[in-house]
């Protein structure tokens, strides 16, 4: 893992499938500094390293911070700058309750992606934190947070007050087609 000698980014891509062509794009259009978790579970090995590499090569370019959901071990070897999840070593957790927020911090995590904030397209149906669940798990928290779930930029001036750090999204992220 590359070593870093700026703090971790306040915004964040995140990515997944539903993205398709407009991956590069979106990764092309984040501001020097933010960052990527990469997440894409659910394609073949070979193909989900192959785009990685592609991200790779545009997140260096622009000085993005790119994480993988995977293992340290694999981050490592994938020429990531960490890894995200909920594991011993990762730089970056995911976090929807307090016992998770308790976890992610006892296994070293660096910064916290609580969710869902908002409604989002990922996970349609799913029950929301809301404002005041987030500014309590905010408020618990040791470590920056990054709100995510329906996130947009105007949302995160909303819940920033509430103790984010910064915000994360996918579509909220990603250049809408003409």
């Amino acid at each position: 893992m590359q070593k870093r000698h700026h703090p971790l980014p306040s915004l964040w891509l995140m990515t997944d499938e539903r993205m398709g062509d407009a991956l590069l794009p979106a990764v092309r259009a984040l501001p020097r500094g933010a960052g990527i978790i990469f997440r894409h579970y659910t394609i073949a090995p070979a193909e989900r390293r192959r785009l990685f590499d592609a991200v790779r090569k545009v997140a260096q370019k622009r000085r993005l911070m790119l994480i993988l959901a995977g293992t340290p071990r694999q981050a490592r070897a994938w020429h990531a700058d960490g890894s995200h999840g909920r594991h011993k070593g990762a730089v970056t957790a995911p976090v929807h309750n307090l016992r998770e927020l308790d976890l992610a911090q006892n296994a070293g995590a660096r910064l916290l992606f609580l969710s869902p904030i908002f409604p989002t397209r990922s996970h349609p149906g799913l029950q929301t934190l809301g404002r005041r669940r987030f500014a309590a798990l905010c408020r618990h928290a040791q470590l920056p947070v990054i709100a995510l779930g329906g996130m947009t930029a105007q949302r995160f001036r909303q819940v920033k007050p509430l103790g984010a750090y910064g915000w994360a999204a996918i579509d909220g992220l990603t250049p809408k087609k003409a």
